[in-house]
């Protein structure tokens, strides 16, 4: 069926829901970028192509659809299956916990387990049982920022602190710039060039917040294409996976103020890090999918007297 058939024949948003899914299960794609099936990377596609709420498919299933809108839907589709590139690639947007952020191929699509901590430990009537008071920080930096989601965050829930984001990557950094400017948060996170803390001599904070690259090489030398599309650097953590978290661990005392801690995602590997650091008592934080993909430590943990 070529372009034009399909436009013709697709009508309503229903329809080409249901074809991408075909089209998407044919083709034996891959996710991971913030969906887990054919169907929800297809409704994400759909739906923020259309500007409507990612979360919201139902209401509009029924609606009759513009050419214009039929001829884009199509085109994305074929994108999809033809690049396999992840979906917000093809549309420039990721999301966090329903926040808007602007993505291309200079940088990790985000889906951070931090975000949603973030969210679940502040936005509840309790408070947080281990992150510091958000009105007390007054000091944050975001290590391996990629396009500066955490920043931004960080920026938001930390209203009084001067927010740093580190990335090794310029054209990671440039991404940043476009979501710090998107968010009007430019006047409080600066952003530097470099590798983890190397550019931050002499600085201190009172929260670390951290997700570094921690796939290993096996599971690199694995990965489909959608995931290949992405930079490797981003992604790269050495043999184990663990090589930058190792290095933020013996480094983050330097730069912690006392009272403060850091927030590290790792993704596996806890067992590593418990037999290498026996010393070190680290705080692994539940979400929605994970019970120790991060780990909270305080700076008293690290030595910080």
């Amino acid at each position: 069926m070529n372009q034009d058939d399909i436009t013709s024949e697709l009508v309503t948003l229903r329809d080409y829901w249901r074809y991408a899914i075909s089209r998407f299960n044919a083709a034996d794609l891959s996710y991971g970028h913030g969906t887990t099936t054919a169907g929800d990377d297809a409704a994400y596609l759909l739906l923020d192509t259309l500007e409507l709420p990612i979360d919201t498919l139902d209401p509009f299933l029924d609606a009759r659809l513009l050419p214009a809108e039929r001829k884009l839907l199509a085109a994305r589709i074929e994108t999809r299956v033809s690049t396999r590139k992840p979906s917000s690639y093809i549309t420039g947007r990721a999301y966090i916990q329903g926040v808007r952020f602007h993505v291309d191929e200079r940088v990790i699509v985000p889906r951070s387990h931090i975000g949603e901590i973030l969210f679940s430990e502040y936005l509840n009537s309790q408070g947080s049982t281990f992150l510091p008071d958000p009105m007390a920080v007054e000091s944050a930096v975001d290590i391996c920022t990629g396009s500066g989601c955490l920043a931004v965050l960080a920026a938001k829930f930390f209203p009084n602190a001067a927010v740093d984001a580190v990335d090794l990557s310029g054209d990671a950094l440039e991404v940043a710039k476009i979501n710090l400017a998107e968010h009007e948060v430019e006047d409080q996170v600066t952003l530097f060039q470099g590798d983890l803390f190397a550019p931050l001599a002499g600085r201190k904070y009172d929260l670390i917040i951290t997700n570094p690259p921690y796939v290993d090489h096996e599971a690199i030398a694995a990965f489909p294409a959608e995931f290949r599309a992405e930079p490797e650097m981003a992604h790269d953590g050495g043999e184990d996976g663990l090589d930058l978290v190792r290095t933020l661990l013996t480094q983050a005392a330097d730069y912690l103020n006392p009272g403060g801690g850091m927030l590290c995602e790792i993704g596996s590997g806890r067992e590593i890090l418990e037999e290498e650091f026996p010393h070190l008592e680290f705080f692994w934080v539940e979400t929605a999918e994970s019970q120790d993909a991060v780990f909270w430590i305080t700076a008293e943990a690290l030595g910080v007297e």
